[in-house]
């Protein structure tokens, strides 16, 4: 019953069928028919998994960042990063990628940090001469930066699977994002090299822009003061992130309208659909491996190979990448992390380490076409072709893997910053 199920499951996936679907039908046929557990069993296990209190921060950390994004933060960051870089060689590149960071820094989404930042940077660049395969790429590429820099929903989805505190996950992500940020820019600042640069602004210029985005800068620092003051819960600080992005939109900035308001609750019940529905089906996966042994049957297999750390984590990296070609994040995690867990155990492996290295490489997923959502929102913005903007994904999917090699090498650079809480 096994094999005909992931068969279905895998013509309903080339059907294009809802991701959640491909999940929900493919698990229960087997969970009902094949292991004899009751329908009532996997909606327990489902009901349980969406009503983890620490999911609860992932549709408010979303709202923040939508709000920000009606209330013109995005705007004002962009503004910032150009003044800041925009004479450097590449620099407006060099601003998209400082501009994701800092938008990454109070934003739930990655997609929508491409759409915020990328609608105001991505048709100035092309009117300057840059390529717009290349700009279109840039921006998904830069977009990653929002798996890493926290709050990051895959960073929460981890710990909810995993029981490590999301202010560890959040704590492991800072470092290598500012790693990926500079690799980013180097790579950026060779390719543009040859192109005209904008006048060095002034300091004056500079401040002037520091000021107006201050109230959206001050976002990540009630976020990340809050949880690790030990003041607030994720949940409780993504509720002041949302407050706080409310009163900026209304009475500092006094761009967010009424109308902007619902727009961003709107988007936020959708991408909340999108990702709870995911997690509601993936995990009946989990009663099928409970069942099955699965998980304790590959630890087996990797005892008996002789795997080290180093090979699993290579394994781990090429299987995402394989992963990640075809499925979005969310449905990656549920569908592996139960399995690696088991395994990273028996092989003494970090499991902090292991959460950023697994990040590197499905992160790359939304480069790899066919289904690489980060190129194809980035191309609608500027109205691209996307399969005109694959032929500049190579070269960022290998800036992307010199990123993994170094996280593989230095496990340092993930762990040290968690180890200090």
């Amino acid at each position: 019953m096994i094999a005909p199920a992931a068969f279905l499951a895998l013509v309903l996936l080339i059907l294009s069928v809802p991701i959640f679907l491909v999940f929900g039908i493919g698990s229960s046929l087997v969970a009902t028919l094949e292991l004899h557990q009751p329908f009532t069993t996997l909606l327990q296990v489902s009901f349980g998994a969406v009503t983890k209190h620490v999911l609860l921060s992932i549709p408010l950390f979303i709202f923040a960042g939508l709000v920000m994004l009606q209330a013109g933060v995005a705007r004002r960051l962009v503004h910032l990063s150009v003044t800041l870089v925009g004479h450097l060689p590449g620099g407006l590149g060099i601003a998209m990628v400082l501009a994701m960071g800092f938008f990454a820094a109070f934003c739930g989404s990655i997609l929508a940090a491409i759409t915020a930042v990328g609608s105001i940077l991505m048709p100035i660049m092309v009117e300057r001469g840059y390529t717009k395969r290349f700009v279109v790429v840039l921006a998904a590429t830069a977009g990653l930066l929002e798996a890493l820099i926290p709050p990051s929903n895959g960073a929460i989805i981890f710990s909810a699977l995993t029981n490590v505190p999301v202010s560890k996950t959040f704590a492991a992500g800072i470092l290598p994002g500012f790693v990926f940020m500079a690799l980013l820019i180097v790579y950026v600042m060779w390719a543009c090299r040859n192109m005209t640069r904008d006048d060095r602004s002034g300091w004056r210029a500079r401040g002037q822009a520091l000021v107006a985005a201050i109230p959206g800068l001050m976002t990540p620092l009630i976020i990340l003061g809050g949880i690790y003051s030990g003041l607030l819960t994720p949940s409780e600080s993504a509720s002041v992130a949302a407050f706080w992005a409310i009163v900026v939109g209304f009475l500092v900035h006094r761009e967010l309208t009424v109308r902007g308001l619902l727009d961003a609750l709107k988007a936020t019940a959708i991408m909340t659909t999108v990702i709870f529905s995911i997690i509601a089906m993936a995990t009946f996966l989990s009663v099928i491996l409970t069942f099955t042994r699965a998980p304790q049957d590959l630890v087996t297999f990797f005892v008996e190979f002789g795997a080290t750390p180093l090979t699993f984590l290579l394994m781990v990296g090429v299987i995402c990448l394989l992963l990640g070609t075809f499925l979005e994040v969310v449905p990656v995690i549920y569908l592996t992390i139960p399995v690696f867990i088991a395994i990273i155990d028996h092989l003494g492996i970090d499991i902090i380490h292991f959460y950023v290295v697994f990040s590197a490489f499905v992160g790359l997923g939304l480069l790899t076409p066919p289904v690489c959502v980060g190129v194809y929102t980035a191309a609608a913005v500027i109205d691209e072709a996307p399969d005109r903007a694959f032929r500049a994904v190579p070269a960022f999917v290998m800036v992307g893997l010199i990123y993994a090699a170094l996280m593989i090498a230095f496990p340092i650079i993930a762990t040290w910053l968690p180890s200090m809480i």
